[in-house]
């Protein structure tokens, strides 16, 4: 039996309520995937493993349903509103907990994701003794005292450390020192509201591993060197309609319709960029039951997935399209499309190949009954 196994019961509270725009990754860096699920999910599945129950996450309230979907079906973890500041979030998790018996709280922050049982353990072991406990580190390099952007003196590192979450309470005692904080200036974590009410604050040992994810940085490190994702797209030909080709306009006696200016070329690039970054398809960010799409320039459906494909932490590498048909000629159309699918994605028209093909004259495309489209695109790890 491993040492939290036999921890006596306790709660514990993940703060969840911040809006995380450091790490730039389109969504409250709760809400982010890191290693496969989301930076939340990590927290919440650490604490329930370790053998909290209940836990309480403290999420932004108007992200409810996010924060939901993102902790997964599990009946001893709540979803309750977040304040207007850490304090808040706090306060009503613990207000939400007050009642039920709990003696022993942990209150983590969701951005730290690799949450160790032995530091659990060891947090638990020391309310035995003292009213809160919270994880430390030594500080390692030089310390200085700044003063308007020079050196004012020598800081003693010694005597300082760094502090990590989960920090440990009795109940009782942060409770209390909760609601005694009230109206008081934002403190940087709980133990300084515990150490404000007079109570004790036990150090134990903390764990490298338990870092802060905080700027976008920390969300590469783990992501895999390149991905490469698929697009395929079909759209008929019509009378009456214009032809747009990779984001380029075509003379021809028949145009493609259906979703936006049904530009096959690009739409199927939107696809292959969303795929490799395991964003959905364009269907899911641009429906086509939406009116504000219909005949809206796709370069802008492209724009927004190159966009994704940033925030995930990638670059576009390179582009490889084909357009199937058998009309109108491609050929003398391939480098303004180049051109053009370059400069959207923001790459060297180097890295953007396109190239034509018929089926012989089979199939839709073969009698000109529509085009097809088919994209793969590489992604880079920034």
């Amino acid at each position: 039996m491993d040492e939290a196994a036999a921890l006596p019961p306790f709660a514990a509270i993940v703060v969840a309520a911040g809006k995380g725009e450091r790490a730039r990754q389109g969504v409250p860096k709760q809400f982010a995937f890191w290693r496969g699920k989301p930076v939340l999910r990590h927290s919440v599945d650490a604490l329930v493993e370790s053998g909290a129950n209940p836990v309480i996450v403290a999420a932004p309230s108007d992200m409810q349903g996010e924060a939901h979907a993102a902790v997964g079906d599990n009946p001893r973890v709540e979803v309750v509103a977040g304040g207007a500041t850490r304090q808040a979030s706090v306060r009503h998790s613990l207000d939400v907990l007050a009642g039920r018996g709990c003696e022993r709280v942990l209150i983590h922050d969701a951005a730290r994701p690799e949450l160790m049982r032995d530091v659990v353990a060891r947090l638990i072991k020391a309310l035995e003794t003292t009213a809160g406990a919270i994880p430390v580190l030594p500080v390692v390099d030089s310390l200085v005292i700044a003063s308007s952007g020079a050196m004012d003196g020598k800081a003693e590192r010694e005597a300082i450390r760094r502090v990590q979450t989960p920090q440990a309470f009795r109940f009782s005692a942060i409770h209390a020192a909760h609601h005694a904080w009230e109206g008081a200036a934002n403190a940087g974590d709980d133990a300084q509201v515990l150490h404000a009410a007079g109570g004790s604050v036990a150090l134990v040992d903390g764990d490298e591993r338990l870092r802060k994810l905080t700027f976008a940085e920390d969300f590469m490190d783990d992501l895999p060197p390149m991905r490469i994702g698929s697009g395929y797209d079909v759209h008929c030909l019509a009378e009456g309609e214009e032809l747009w080709l990779g984001g380029v306009r075509i003379e021809h006696s028949h145009g493609l319709s259906g979703h936006s200016d049904a530009d096959v070329a690009l739409h199927a690039i939107v696809d292959a960029l969303l795929g490799s970054v395991g964003a959905g398809d364009i269907g899911t960010h641009f429906p086509p039951s939406d009116p504000q799409w219909k005949g809206a320039a796709s370069d802008r459906f492209l724009t927004h997935a190159v966009g994704l494909v940033t925030a995930a932490g990638y670059s576009v590498g390179n582009v490889d399209l084909t357009i199937v048909c058998e009309a109108p000629k491609i050929g003398p159309h391939r480098d303004a499309m180049r051109e053009r699918i370059a400069q959207l994605l923001g790459v060297d028209i180097g890295a953007v190949s396109v190239k034509a093909t018929t089926t012989e004259r089979l199939g839709f495309t073969g009698r000109q009954e529509g085009i097809a489209a088919q994209a793969v695109a590489l992604v880079i790890r920034r």
